[in-house]
């Protein structure tokens, strides 16, 4: 009787499962691959120059300062890219690739945690555009004045952490919808309904804590104290810590198809 002879065991390299950095490019890759995604980053970069422009031209000699422009060009960062965070994590259920990523990738929490890698990269290099646009605006535009590019290191930081975390609160949102659509409109409606509830009088102490215009916006204008940092803190919380945390358990739990 002749032996069976055994499968050969697989190679090494096909049994390791993809590291967490080649997941992050991939999903890096995801947010040009479709033409909605790359839009949307042209559009964004886009409207950055444009708004530096605008303040160039339109705006005082004051208000022609390394810091001032640097704030104007993060608005349309900030207000666009989470869009591009919601597609990242929507797309793989309204296109149907989910079987294919969480077949090849099983464990969905690194998928996940890919995505919001990859939003974090994403987040800065945006600000680091953001910085040579008003880097270059200022240096065509600005006068000879003292203080034009004064500009510190913390405020920097600061300017980064509202625009990352603007990044992951679209991947939040993403992940707790699972539909473009609705996340979209959600991202944009509930905080603005929410700073219109706050306007009322009796609401007035509750928003200075969850209403993140006020307490996140001021991020690129000084460097918060203490006391706001706490408040920008509180409404972090709100507004992207608990989605992504119901996100992260949806995305975990729901079925495939």
């Amino acid at each position: 009787m002749s032996a069976i002879a055994a499968p050969s065991p697989a190679p090494a390299a096909a049994q390791r499962r993809p590291g967490l950095g080649r997941l992050t490019h991939v999903e890096l890759r995801k947010m040009t691959d479709t033409r909605a995604g790359l839009w949307l980053l042209l559009a964004t970069a886009g409207l950055t120059a444009a708004i530096v422009v605008i303040v160039c031209l339109a705006g005082d000699a004051g208000d022609r300062t390394f810091k001032n422009l640097l704030s104007a060009a993060l608005q349309p960062v900030a207000l666009l890219l989470p869009v591009a965070g919601i597609l990242l994590v929507t797309s793989e259920w309204t296109q149907r690739t989910s079987l294919v990523t969480f077949a090849l990738v099983p464990q969905r929490g690194r998928v996940l945690m890919a995505k919001l890698l990859a939003g974090c990269v994403l987040g800065v290099a945006a600000t680091l555009l953001a910085v040579a646009v008003a880097g270059v605006a200022t240096a065509i535009a600005a006068s000879d004045a003292d203080g034009v590019w004064s500009f510190s290191a913390g405020l920097f930081l600061q300017d980064l952490f509202y625009v990352v975390t603007a990044m992951i609160t679209g991947i939040a949102f993403g992940a707790l919808l699972l539909v473009s659509a609705p996340a979209i409109v959600l991202l944009y409606v509930l905080p603005t309904a929410w700073a219109a509830i706050g306007s009322l009088s009796f609401m007035q102490k509750p928003a200075e804590w969850l209403d993140s215009t006020q307490t996140l916006d001021p991020m690129t204008d000084r460097l918060l104290s203490g006391g706001e940092w706490a408040r920008a803190l509180v409404s972090l919380a709100l507004w992207m810590a608990l989605p992504l945390a119901a996100g992260w358990w949806r995305v975990r739990r729901t079925e495939l198809r």
